[in-house]
């Protein structure tokens, strides 16, 4: 779990905000708690499965950016704001009009200017995001 965790926390986010958490549960107890919200067709596998990993996400990430991008106050960029480095609705609205697809985030694909890039910025230890009960 630590080495998943690990990995990924280096994918893409909007100014390195890591807003992805990972809770694993795994013990019995924990699983009990879980029972009476999975789906029929799921619950027996994932009584049975060694972990099951909620994956959420913290609506208070921007709190985090004087550590995980501390080159500029990035923190204001989003204080006050629901956007996430991108206008959801607008995507939705212009893109999946007429259907029932709504955008989480986007992710540039191709190389970056090496002389451009900033280095590999500071990231989460797996207890400030991740958690095993």
């Amino acid at each position: 779990m630590h080495e998943l965790v690990d990995l990924l926390k280096l994918g893409p986010t909007s100014a390195n905000c890591s807003p992805a958490r990972f809770l694993f549960v795994k013990s019995r107890e924990a699983k009990e708690k879980l029972k009476p919200h999975l789906s029929e067709g799921n619950r027996d596998k994932t009584m049975k499965a060694p972990v099951c990993t909620i994956v959420g996400y913290d609506l208070d990430f921007y709190k985090y950016l004087p550590k995980l991008f501390p080159h500029t106050d990035a923190k204001s960029w989003f204080e006050g704001t629901a956007m996430s480095g991108f206008d959801n609705a607008g995507v939705d609205r212009d893109f999946f009009a007429g259907t029932n697809i709504k955008s989480n985030f986007l992710c540039n694909l191709g190389y970056g200017d090496g002389e451009k890039l900033f280095p590999r910025l500071p990231r989460f230890d797996f207890d400030e995001m991740a958690k095993i009960i």
